[in-house]
């Protein structure tokens, strides 16, 4: 998406420091919604990576090298190893305040911003180090590709192999999450090569939930009845 700048100075508590909140979405824009916040798709991706100690999974909030420097705000980011509370603080990313940079920052096209993020966000990104770069467009009409992505090497970006599969989807694999993007008939997803499946959906997640609940209180119910029945001997 698009940004600013900030003049404010940094602060000895990087704690007392904030961004700004990002200005009001062109009606344009709303493609990340669909798409990421809509569908359940950021709960999906936090819940698989878990960790939430550790492991920021946001977007639509400002980043920036330092306090004061240029600033600009992705649809979603990913930062491992990273500090949560330290971001609501700030009310973004601040890589130097954070240590590091973010494992990865994903776009969302749109009528209104996919020139930023063809022309702009690879050389901003990259200059904070972010180690992926991933563009889903649902229909290939902004971008110029459905999806694609940069995997950072020495200070630039190379793009990274995407496949398309015997029924038309997508896959790009992101060393970073150790999980392959996918483009599913306009719809953005992701692959767990490990379980051989896409990562769960929140409902499915409740679903075993419930039946785990349920298989647990059904061997609890039959070992009342065995301690029931051995009293009655």
């Amino acid at each position: 998406m698009t940004g600013r700048h900030t003049t404010q100075t940094a602060p000895q508590n990087p704690r007392a420091f904030r961004l700004p909140d990002i200005p009001e979405k062109h009606p344009d824009d709303m493609t990340s919604f669909k798409h990421l916040a809509e569908n359940g798709n950021v709960g999906r991706i936090k819940t698989h990576l878990a960790h939430p100690e550790t492991t920021i999974v946001s977007g639509e909030r400002y980043i920036c090298a330092v306090p004061g420097g240029p600033i600009r705000y992705p649809d979603l980011l990913v930062a491992f190893d990273a500090d949560p509370e330290l971001y609501e603080a700030n009310n973004g990313y601040v890589v130097s305040f954070q240590g590091k940079p973010p494992e990865l920052a994903l776009e969302i096209a749109s009528r209104h911003t996919w020139r930023t993020d063809v022309e702009v966000k690879p050389g901003f990104y990259a200059s904070l180090g972010v180690r992926e770069y991933w563009r889903f467009d649902e229909t290939g009409e902004f971008h110029g590709a459905r999806l694609a992505g940069d995997r950072l090497v020495d200070g630039r970006y190379h793009p990274i192999v995407v496949e398309e599969m015997a029924d038309g989807e997508l896959r790009g694999y992101s060393e970073a999450l150790g999980l392959y993007f996918c483009w599913r008939q306009g719809r953005l997803d992701w692959y767990d090569p490990s379980a051989e499946d896409y990562i769960p959906s929140l409902e499915s997640e409740q679903q075993r939930a419930n039946t785990e609940r349920q298989l647990r209180q059904q061997a609890e119910e039959r070992v009342r009845q065995l301690e029931a029945e051995l009293r009655q001997r």
